[in-house]
């Protein structure tokens, strides 16, 4: 049988139908959602919204608390990036494409390194055994909780620390058995590079206009 269809297709054998069914889902739903992302499209929101509240449901089924708290998180700052990115004043959108300053960097440290410290909580109460595994999983949930962050305020930098998590969570998920959702954060690695560029493009023609 083709390779590539044993790694993505064959740690799903033994799975439940319904499991696979929901994580097929949230791969399409995630792909969609950087794509608005990437076009700084509102739909950006409530596509990402529905692939993180099936991916909680999934961590949670195998007991993965690092990558359940991330997906959770982000499926509360999806609403709240949804509001933000909606507000008008005088018919224009309020919230413009920028990058972080002195404050806001410090903010996203702080938010990283208070994630990390938490997701590692969570991991010693409900007694995993820790391995090499779950603290990269640990460090990439810091990364992607900042990173949603700099999204909902439109910070160009969210794009820098996307492709930086997702080329780590490739070949992590990929270990793990999760040959759709390692598929899934190497296509997010492309959107996210090419999204990088298309924020980067609107931000320089945003300050000509100035």
């Amino acid at each position: 049988m083709n390779p590539i269809f044993d790694f993505l297709f064959e740690p799903y054998r033994y799975r439940e139908t319904y499991l696979v069914i929901l994580e097929a889902i949230a791969f399409v739903f995630g792909i969609a959602s950087v794509v608005y992302a990437k076009k700084e499209n509102i739909l950006v929101y409530p596509t990402g919204l529905l692939a993180t509240v099936i991916t909680v449901y999934i961590f949670f089924k195998d007991e993965l608390m690092g990558d359940m708290m991330i997906n959770f998180y982000y499926s509360v700052m999806s609403i709240y990036g949804w509001w933000n990115w909606s507000r008008k004043k005088e018919n224009t959108y309020v919230v413009p494409i920028s990058r972080t300053n002195k404050k806001e960097k410090l903010i996203g440290f702080g938010m990283f390194f208070l994630t990390v410290f938490v997701t590692y909580g969570v991991y010693k109460c409900y007694g995993t055994n820790i391995e090499t595994s779950n603290y990269i999983d640990i460090f990439t949930s810091g990364i992607f909780f900042t990173a949603m962050w700099y999204m909902a305020n439109k910070k160009i930098e969210n794009w820098t620390l996307w492709i930086f998590a997702d080329i780590i969570t490739v070949p992590l998920y990929a270990y793990r058995g999760w040959g759709m959702l390692s598929l899934q954060y190497l296509i997010f690695t492309i959107l996210a590079i090419q999204g990088y560029f298309a924020w980067k493009k609107t931000l320089n023609n945003n300050q000509q206009t100035v």
